[in-house]
């Protein structure tokens, strides 16, 4: 493995960190209803505990309602008991075929809350990347010991590796940030 692949595995890797850290972040709930909100919800199905997506519509009447219409009338029930079971603390209202669940609106502790979250999960993404850059670092002092590569290439690639850390770290700031402002919003 040459130094530029280690460079483009790392790059790779830590996009992949950033994308992990963006599907957490739509998870967190703010005063605004999200379909992906749900996605965390399970539903029994047959004896499986499959998505909710899987067995039901989910879309956004408004701002503050999403709506979950489930393709089998038999499982409107279900479906609206794991969401009120949920740890979101939702409460959805049947009504026909179709479940509405309100966001309720959230109180100045809850959002204070939320951005210790945010940031929580701000730092593990960060910790990710530099974990990346720990193992990008120690992949190049192996060429370099094994003789593959020069100790003048190693300085460039930890500097560029660096480079690449720092950018990514910076958009994750950016990224919690934003999620904060969001969440603080009212």
């Amino acid at each position: 493995m040459s130094i530029a692949d280690i460079k483009k595995n790392t790059q790779a890797k830590m996009d992949q960190s950033i994308a992990a850290f963006k599907n957490n972040l739509s998870k967190i709930r703010t005063g605004r209803a999200s379909p992906a909100l749900l996605d965390t919800i399970h539903v029994e199905y047959y004896g499986n505990m499959v998505p909710l997506s899987q067995v039901a519509n989910v879309a956004l009447i408004d701002a503050r309602t999403i709506s979950v219409q489930p393709w089998e009338r038999s499982m409107a029930a279900k479906v609206e008991k794991a969401i009120r079971e949920s740890d979101l603390g939702l409460n959805p209202a049947s009504m026909g075929d179709l479940i509405r669940v309100p966001m309720p609106p959230m109180s100045e502790e809850r959002r204070k809350e939320m951005t210790k979250i945010v940031r929580s999960e701000g730092e593990n993404a960060k910790i990710a990347v530099r974990n990346l850059r720990r193992d990008a670092n120690e992949a190049v002092k192996k060429l370099v010991k094994d003789k593959e590569a020069s100790e003048d290439d190693q300085k460039r690639s930890e500097a560029d590796i660096q480079k690449l850390t720092d950018k990514h770290i910076a958009e994750i700031d950016a990224l919690v940030s934003s999620k904060e402002q969001e969440v603080m919003a009212v």
